[in-house]
């Protein structure tokens, strides 16, 4: 593989994880606590999406494979919890 295509690869294991934590930080003061989020929009972003790349890194070290449609459930469940935390929403 060139370099090129390592670098798509690499974006697009990256893609789904940043899609995620992006719309999750957007859509989180409609469907999050009223009191607001004790950290700013970029820092819930870069924690949602670093969770996210974790749980695809253990998706793809378990099953040998990226692209697993469990992976992916679990992506959302990870990043939906984090961002649930980040907003204290069980207030």
């Amino acid at each position: 593989m060139g370099p090129l295509d390592i670098l798509n690869h690499t974006l697009n294991f990256l893609a789904p994880a940043a899609a995620l934590a992006l719309v999750l930080v957007l859509c989180g003061r409609f469907f999050g606590a009223k009191g607001g989020a004790a950290l700013s929009r970029w820092r819930q972003f870069a924690v949602v999406f670093v969770v996210g790349l974790v749980v695809l890194a253990c998706g793809l070290v378990v099953w040998g494979r990226d692209g697993k449609m469990l992976t992916y459930a679990a992506l959302v469940v990870g990043c939906a919890t984090t961002q649930w935390v980040l907003l204290r929403a069980w207030r």
